[in-house]
């Protein structure tokens, strides 16, 4: 068995130690290979499936990759407070996701005071906030 289906299957398994540590060796974020690239894309899926919050957001910094699966991943769990703060430091991924989040949920007005307090003219959330008015 190749390394590609030892991962799957750690994967199938949740087994993400294995997993992660398979995919991690063969990824390279913007690499030249495309396979190494979508190997990067897939340990950055593993990692949020694993719910390895602290690991994302320290690749976060540097990896706009890890970011938006980061961000992502908050959103899915309703992290609002973690987006927000996020949001705060300037993450404009998180902005969009936290917005979407409370929209979603039928808070729109939350949405427009967070878009308020964060980035009043960040103009794309504000369409994010329109469409759901």
């Amino acid at each position: 068995m190749d390394w590609f289906e030892q991962a799957r299957a750690a994967e199938r398994g949740q087994d993400w130690d294995v997993a992660i540590t398979l995919v991690s060796a063969r990824a390279e974020c913007y690499s030249n290979d495309p396979d190494m690239h979508d190997n990067h894309l897939w340990h950055m899926d593993l990692l949020a499936r694993a719910e390895r919050i602290s690991e994302l957001t320290e690749r976060a910094l540097a990896d706009v990759h890890a970011r938006r699966r980061l961000n992502r991943l908050l959103g899915e769990r309703g992290m609002e407070a973690a987006l927000r703060m996020r949001a705060e430091d300037g993450d404009r991924g998180a902005l969009y996701v936290l917005v979407r989040l409370l929209c979603g949920t039928s808070r729109v007005q939350e949405a427009q005071q967070a878009l308020q307090d964060i980035d009043p003219e960040n103009q794309y959330a504000r369409q994010i906030v329109a469409g759901h008015s």
